[in-house]
């Protein structure tokens, strides 16, 4: 009120937002000199005489068995919001307070900042909803509602706002934290003291990453509660609403990390490139990473055996592949601890080969080779043979052509088998009819082995340098994904990512509200045109020719 009676426009702004909001109760501080501050945010101290912890009311007696379930399940609300608030303000009161008030200085204020960046607002939003739900527990028992509360507190767009900035800086501060571990002794020091003196000995990684799993753990407490509330429940419909509502936010929130992490991947890779065009082509704004992921390398010996398997990191940007070595770099013990104990240190990369994605094909089991030279990578080179001899799977395509061709051959020994005149020992159609389920058998299981093979096994042909005669040569390099689902995704997007490259995908306009941003990939793509034909009338003898282009959305780039 005293800002409002000064009669500055600012602080006429806050005290409306504050009489707007009923924080009466609330005590305003003066952070003039906290540059984290957003000028939209007011930054508030909750009393923890008028608003004491939320403390759940003895269980009445005569509840069904849904009811105790609830209460439960309320009781593991509080208590996760309880502990969830209190490592907040470990956060605040034991690392970062003591960071900005030690003399002589640890780190400086300039460093100290980005580290802890909106973990202040992010305390306030959970205090307001702290304080909430108070109030609804003190009425539990005759409500029994705490739905609607998810939703008026978590569905606000400051909510949305102050959690986004914390994912997407996550990245960045813990960046921040490893290196001044590694030219700071004494903040590493300050770091190891702090774990050791904790009770329950969790790093400052661990708690900072808390934020980030917060809203999953809302939706799984709610979704318990959910189960346990009957079909036309007071409580039922707001339940529901505010599962979607968190469900939406953490499905935001889990994407920005993604493409935060997913930018400090590539920030990673490019500095370990030694190719200065390349290296220059991965800083430049043109290019953006589609998907990557780690993958297994196969390496399989003429036999199909297999000779060697590494853990690669593969790279798909919307104009070139990239496959890494993971190179996990120790770091000398300092004490006690080292550093990746305190922060995750993360791989270092070095690259193992590069391809623009117009000489990349996939090639799935069964599939004949070009007439080019081909090898895998890490094998030994067969020139002019084909790859399905020296790879693992092909061969049980092979295997599976050479029974199918027995059985062929079995059944018509069975039809000449049925004409014979005399009788003969282990000679006749009952025993040929035998060879022939048996053979089926064999074929059905190696058609299983076939498909198991086929679904997690990615097989791309890869042009490479021609030969001392001129000729193109191709390697195959064979990865194992994580799972089918990982395989088919590699698949899409690497063809739709090639469907971009072609000139008639060039966006051709420009949008006066993006410049300066990264340009979105989300571009229809053209796939095909399709030549169409009307037909014929009575009235009407002249065909026309139409052109049917198809579109599909690029969602290649999720």
């Amino acid at each position: 009120m005293k800002a409002a009676r000064s009669g500055t426009k600012d602080g006429l702004d806050k005290t409306r937002i504050a009489f707007m909001r009923k924080v009466s109760f609330l005590h305003k501080k003066d952070h003039s000199e906290d540059v984290e501050d957003d000028a939209g945010y007011l930054d508030v101290a909750v009393s923890d005489v008028k608003h004491p912890p939320v403390q759940l009311s003895p269980m009445p007696e005569g509840l069904s068995s849904q009811q105790v379930v609830r209460r439960h399940i309320l009781g593991s609300i509080i208590q996760s919001e309880r502990s969830y608030l209190e490592s907040l303000r470990r956060i605040l009161e034991e690392y970062q307070s003591p960071l900005l008030e030690a003399n002589p200085r640890i780190l400086s204020p300039r460093k100290i900042q980005p580290v802890f960046y909106r973990l202040r607002e992010i305390t306030q939003c959970h205090s307001m909803f702290q304080i909430a739900l108070a109030s609804r527990v003190a009425e539990w028992d005759s409500s029994e509602k705490i739905g609607d509360l998810f939703v008026a507190s978590f569905s606000k767009s400051m909510v949305l706002d102050v959690y986004s900035d914390y994912v997407n800086n996550f990245t960045n501060a813990m960046a921040l934290i490893k290196k001044a571990c590694m030219s700071k002794p004494a903040f590493l020091e300050f770091l190891k003291m702090k774990q050791a003196s904790s009770v329950d000995r969790i790093t400052l990684y661990g708690l900072m990453v808390k934020p980030i799993q917060r809203f999953p753990q809302f939706i799984l407490l709610l979704q318990d509660m959910l189960k346990n509330t009957p079909k036309g429940h007071v409580d039922c419909l707001p339940l529901q609403l505010a599962l979607t509502e968190l469900e939406m936010l953490a499905e935001k929130l889990n994407e920005q990390k993604r493409v935060a992490d997913q930018i400090a991947e590539t920030q990673q890779l490019a500095r370990s490139v030694s190719d200065r065009s390349l290296s220059k082509q991965l800083n430049s704004d043109q290019g953006s990473l589609v998907l990557c992921e780690t993958l297994i390398e196969t390496v399989y010996g003429e036999r199909g055996q297999v000779l060697k398997s590494k853990e690669r990191k593969v790279f798909l940007f919307n104009d070139i592949l990239i496959c890494a070595n993971i190179n996990v770099k120790v770091i000398a013990n300092r004490g006690p601890l080292d550093i990746s104990s305190l922060v995750p240190v993360g791989p270092k990369y070095t690259v193992k080969w590069s391809a623009p994605l117009l000489q990349v094909q996939v090639v799935e089991v069964g599939q004949e080779a070009s007439q080019e030279t081909l090898f895998q990578l890490g094998g030994a080179k067969h020139p002019g043979s084909a790859w399905k001899v020296i790879l693992g799977p092909p061969r049980l395509y092979q295997e599976l052509q050479d029974l199918q061709h027995d059985l062929s051959v079995v059944e018509e020994v069975t039809l000449l088998v049925g004409t014979l005149q005399g009788t003969y020992q282990n000679l006749n159609t009952t025993v040929a009819q035998d060879w022939c389920l048996a053979l089926q058998r064999l074929i059905r299981i190696k058609e299983d082995q076939l498909q198991s093979a086929n679904k997690c096994r990615l097989r791309l042909q890869v042009l490479g340098r021609p030969d001392k005669s001129g000729r193109p040569v191709s390697f195959m390099v064979v990865f194992n994904t994580p799972s089918p689902l990982s395989k088919i995704s590699w698949v899409n997007r690497l063809h739709l990512a090639q469907i971009a490259q072609r000139e008639e995908n060039t966006p051709g306009w420009f949008c006066a509200e993006d410049e300066g941003k990264t340009m979105s990939p989300f571009w229809p793509l053209l796939a095909c045109r399709v030549p169409v034909f009307t037909t014929k009338s009575s009235d009407r003898k002249v065909s026309l020719q139409l052109k049917l282009e198809v579109y599909i959305h690029s969602g290649w780039s999720h």
